[in-house]
């Protein structure tokens, strides 16, 4: 999230608001450092998912945004926000492999010989929307730690560049 706030170029694309569902998130002091406007939406305070996307739909809606963002967002989502609420999201893999929140792990453990990530459309399918991009590395003389980091740094390059391509092209 502070990657795309300081890399996004700001005469063409405003980041309007940063929504987070964990009330404890490092990223509310970053957003409101960096003067974006922050909403905690805690799903803990909501019967059930589809209680909570309601709220959460709701709320976007507000901004009227052209494109929402997920960025370190873990929920699963149901229809009630992908069905009216266009997004974009970044998996640690090279989709259609790994789905999951276990995706680095399962990367890394691996038989392949690259890694990488993705930047999708987010639809009502766990990491199976439409692929934007990809970004690969080479996995060959990676620990643990530096596949992590090098995951990391492909996606700080890889998500400003397609959501970019979604807004401007």
């Amino acid at each position: 999230m502070e990657n795309l706030i300081k890399t996004l170029p700001k005469e063409k694309i405003k980041v309007v608001a940063t929504i987070t569902n964990n009330p404890h998130s490092s990223g509310i002091k970053r957003a409101k450092e960096l003067g974006i406007q922050t909403i905690i939406i805690d799903h803990k305070a909501y019967a059930d998912r589809e209680a909570f996307d309601t709220k959460l739909v709701q709320t976007i809606q507000t901004f009227k945004p052209d494109l929402t963002i997920l960025a370190g967002f873990m929920r699963i989502l149901t229809p009630i926000f992908t069905d009216q609420i266009k997004a974009i999201n970044i998996h640690p893999s090279l989709l259609p492999l790994f789905k999951g929140a276990n995706a680095i792990e399962e990367s890394f453990y691996s038989d392949m010989k690259v890694a990488g990530v993705t930047t999708h459309m987010v639809n009502s399918a766990l990491d199976s929307g439409q692929i934007i991009d990809q970004a690969c590395f080479e996995k060959e003389g990676l620990d643990f730690e530096a596949f992590k980091a090098k995951i990391t740094q492909t996606e700080h390059q890889l998500y400003p560049r397609s959501i970019q391509k979604v807004l401007l092209t």
